[in-house]
């Protein structure tokens, strides 16, 4: 199970606390549909040693996983990603998402972008997820 750390950079030089680094990097890996349903994290201390980082970050970093309803702890068994369909998107994680995406509109309006050129960005951004963002949407569209 040594493949997933491959792709987990942490740059312990970043602002962004290591344990947040995770969390966001595991995130995106779900969101992309690069870790499944199912798929089972590599254990805490596994994943410290292979990053060379305290237990106690992977174990924090797993614990906001499984409060975001992104990945399940089975007691003696390990760390699985979640069923999509069982995660809880509760308003204080949509006004959390809200405001982040205020902060980027904020960084663009100062680069000088206007909402044309944000726009396509977003839209490129988005064609990332696109399989994932499309799934049963079809109809709709």
């Amino acid at each position: 199970m040594g493949a997933m750390a491959l792709w987990m950079q942490i740059s312990s030089g970043s602002e962004t606390p290591i344990y947040l680094q995770l969390v966001e990097q595991i995130s995106s890996a779900i969101a992309k549909g690069e870790l499944r349903t199912g798929d089972k994290l590599p254990a805490v201390r596994v994943l410290a040693a292979e990053l060379v980082i305290n237990p106690n970050t992977v174990a924090r970093a797993y614990t906001i996983l499984e409060q975001s309803g992104l990945v399940t702890t089975k007691t003696g068994s390990g760390t699985y990603v979640s069923d999509p369909k069982l995660r809880h998107a509760d308003a204080a994680e949509i006004n959390l998402l809200a405001e982040r995406m205020d902060t980027l509109i904020t960084r663009a309006v100062n680069l000088g972008l206007d909402r044309g050129a944000l726009t396509a960005l977003f839209e490129k951004r988005l064609e990332r997820f696109a399989g994932r963002l499309d799934k049963g949407k079809a109809e709709n569209g």
